[in-house]
């Protein structure tokens, strides 16, 4: 949790907070997409995060990749901005929030490391082709968004 959303947090407690977030659609050579399973909740999706007080999305993409796998990416385009009931989350320490998401399509930089969790955010991660999401167990926006990740690239691969 960041600084700034752990001091709103002292003053509001659990109630629900509307955070503009950002997510990173990573693609390989093969057209796979990055999935991480996220430990506060054990879900797959993909990677990403909030973003903070005057820093641009895509900055926070970048950032959020960092800090959750130690990858460097390149930013392709946005594929879209998502929000909604299905963008609702109860965290197990009660925390709620609603998330408007930025979703943006990317590439590991090239000479960055190959993936590597943190441990705290995120415990785990595979490439998975568009079939293969469905059978895995992902947040409830997942899988509406992953599929318009995938017809994105397919139009947008360079």
């Amino acid at each position: 949790m960041s600084p700034f959303l752990a001091r709103l947090r002292e003053k509001i407690g659990n109630d629900l907070l509307m955070l503009p977030s950002v997510t990173a659609f990573v693609f390989d050579d093969e057209g796979r997409m990055l999935l991480a399973r996220h430990g506060d909740v054990g879900l797959w999706a993909a990677p990403g995060g909030g973003v903070d007080p005057d820093e641009r999305p895509e900055d926070a993409v970048i950032r959020e990749m960092r800090e959750e796998l130690g990858i460097d990416i390149e930013v392709k385009g946005l594929i879209g901005v998502y929000g909604g009931p299905e963008f609702r989350t109860l965290y197990p320490n009660g925390h709620q929030v609603a998330y408007v998401i930025a979703a943006y399509g990317c590439v590991i930089a090239p000479g960055s490391p190959e993936p590597e969790p943190d441990g705290v955010e995120i415990n785990d991660f595979r490439w998975v082709t568009e079939r293969e999401v469905p059978a895995l167990d992902t947040t409830a926006w997942t899988p509406d968004v992953a599929p318009q990740a995938f017809a994105w690239w397919r139009e947008h691969a360079r």
